[in-house]
């Protein structure tokens, strides 16, 4: 996430001068002592690296996000932790990947982080979530004053003091001698916020094109832009790329992304040759390409900012995530890898717990599954490590060994929301509907009001036909988000459950044509046809219908839909033969449909 602004930026940012007195000596030379300033352990949860902490003694995780120079919660958190908040200064606004979002301010009275606690600090509120597990960002105003060592593959976060290193290397870790080392710039851009840390921003070359990276930690992809691939002769209509789905960020937007073949991508000392690279509308200015939590999952990488400088080791595996497009092919390792460097071996269950979580984002599932295995067995009666074995087992494609791991998670804690919600979702795709509800129920009764999580059970609920409750999840989730990338998804949501009910149409209509405003998708004319078909407007809901089926020729409502919709407008053959298209793709709809009123004739 970046942060932009046009008026003067005033807040005072902290450091971790408090630790300076506990620095530990790492490396010592005659001239160069490097200590530890504080460990952040890391688990990595959708390719996010998160850190725990506590606001006002609750405990919370954080995106740890070196691409944003000023610490954020999102607005729903905000609400969820009781944050009384005030005006940003004037201009203030945060940008990123699917926009802008103006935003607000709330000032934590205690922030505790790696045990320290720090008094009255000032967090950014607004934009998209970021994940359902962790309230906002911790960005460069915390990360960025001193310097960072990212071993994400192992878990960890060390924030570094260097004393006497300005012409000796800070990659420690490096026996074989092999780091790269890049130098820090500054994009012409962002010259006026030097003096507020902006994010590390390197060199790297595409095709033989000299680019600007940004070290984005926040970033779960690595995204190239499409202007920086166009300059490497690579666009979305070339020969050999491929569609991968849209990416959200901060604002209310989503950006389509490609995956694209290149000659070559080299950065430092590396390259990789014959690979591919996920581009897309990256937004950021003077940024050519987002390095992202693959990277850094694929690296050990030190910022030094005392030097101005990023050292990094390749530790083997893929580079790059590309997941959406994959199942050919597992994304690029570089030609040659040294494998991992100076990796110790966990010594508890929770640094096993990490690192399993590490090896599961870059699909080593047997390295991860040993190492959850490893983190049950330290620590039986802990739940969160069996409910993180239970998603290793489902990506394993072992779903009996993944729902005894939640039932056991959940016989240690019934509250324990995330082991509830995972063996609802089972519970639904195996058609056990009353298991189902009964753990949806849970976590609808264990969650907060304003909780992201609301999003996922409003879908949950719809799934269970239980379209009442569906309403009332997004009607919370929508009141707690008015500024997220997912709104359309929300929004379509809700326009569909009221129309499968029958109930408030004016305001599902409202819905869906707010959600049709922000993202125009089959499922969301499909239900917009829906609503107009119970208003009577059919002429209306044939447009919508025929609109969603041209996107999407096998939607199963929207030909029964349109069929239904045609014969009350006398087109009875054409309308009969959309409906037994419907019902050959779907041959519950019929009786479905019957049980919620839609007949052939009003």
């Amino acid at each position: 996430m970046r942060l932009r602004l046009k008026s003067v930026f005033t807040w005072t940012v902290f450091g971790w001068a408090f630790l300076a007195a506990a620095a530990l000596p790492l490396r010592a030379t005659a001239a160069c002592q490097l200590g530890k300033l504080a460990e952040l352990p890391v688990t990595m949860v959708n390719m996010q690296p998160l850190v725990s902490a506590k606001i006002n003694g609750a405990d919370v995780r954080f995106v740890a996000d070196t691409g944003a120079f000023f610490s954020g919660i999102t607005p729903g958190n905000a609400a969820d932790l009781a944050l009384p908040l005030h005006a940003a200064p004037f201009g203030l606004y945060v940008e990123g990947v699917g926009g802008s979002a103006t935003v607000s301010v709330a000032t934590v009275k205690t922030l505790t982080l790696a045990g320290q606690d720090l008094r009255q600090i000032d967090f950014i509120v607004g934009g998209s979530e970021v994940g359902a597990s962790n309230v906002g960002l911790l960005g460069e105003n915390v990360l960025g004053h001193v310097d960072g060592d990212y071993d994400l593959g192992a878990g960890m976060i060390t924030l570094m003091k260097p004393m006497g290193c300005s012409d000796y290397s800070l990659a420690y870790w490096d026996k074989a001698k092999q780091a790269s080392a890049i130098t820090l710039e500054i994009p012409d851009g962002w010259r006026s916020f030097e003096r507020l840390t902006p994010s590390p921003v390197g060199t790297a070359y595409v095709n033989g094109v000299r680019i600007r990276v940004i070290f984005d930690t926040g970033a779960s992809a690595s995204v190239l832009s499409l202007r920086a691939a166009g300059w490497a002769g690579v666009k979305p209509d070339s020969p050999g790329v491929t569609a991968s789905g849209l990416s959200s960020g901060i604002g209310r937007g989503a950006v389509e992304t490609w995956i694209a073949p290149f000659d070559s991508f080299k950065i430092g000392d590396e390259e990789i040759k014959h690979t591919k690279l996920r581009i897309g509308r990256i937004g950021i200015d003077g940024v050519d390409m987002m390095l992202g939590a693959d990277f850094f999952l694929s690296h050990h990488v030190y910022v030094a900012n005392s030097q101005h400088k990023i050292y990094f080791t390749y530790n083997g595996g893929p580079v790059f995530d590309l997941s959406a497009s994959r199942p050919a092919a597992e994304p690029p390792a570089l030609a040659a890898a040294a494998g991992p460097q100076g990796a110790d071996e966990p010594k508890d269950a929770e640094s096993y717990s990490r690192r399993g979580q590490a090896r599961l984002q870059r699909h080593d599932l047997s390295g991860a599954l040993a190492d959850l295995d490893h983190a049950v067995s330290l620590a039986p009666a802990e739940p969160r490590y069996l409910q993180e074995r239970a998603v290793a087992h489902v990506v394993n494609k072992q779903p009996l060994l993944a729902r005894q791991d939640l039932d056991q998670a959940v016989t240690l804690n019934a509250d324990f929301v995330p082991a509830r919600l995972d063996r609802g979702e089972m519970r639904l795709q195996s058609h056990d509907e009353v298991g189902a509800l009964a753990d949806l129920d849970a976590v609808d009764r264990l969650s907060a009001k304003a909780a992201d999580i609301r999003l996922t059970l409003g879908q949950l609920y719809s799934e269970l036909n239980r379209y009442d409750r569906a309403v009332m999840q997004l009607d919370l989730w929508i009141k707690a988000h008015p500024v997220d990338s997912r709104q359309f998804i929300a929004l379509n949501g809700r326009c569909w459950a009221r129309g499968q009910l029958g109930e408030a149409l004016q305001q599902a209509l409202s819905d869906c044509n707010a959600a049709l405003r922000l993202k125009r998708a089959a499922g969301t004319l499909d239900s917009r046809g829906l609503v107009e078909l119970r208003l009577g407007a059919y002429d209306k809901a044939i447009t919508d219908y025929d609109a969603a089926l041209a996107l999407e020729p096998k939607m199963a409502w929207s030909l029964y839909g349109r069929g239904l919709a045609k014969i009350r407008t006398g087109h009875a053959t054409e309308g009969q033969a959309d409906m037994a298209a419907a019902s050959a793709l779907d041959g519950t709809l019929p009786a479905v449909a019957k049980a919620r009123g839609l007949f052939p004739t009003p």
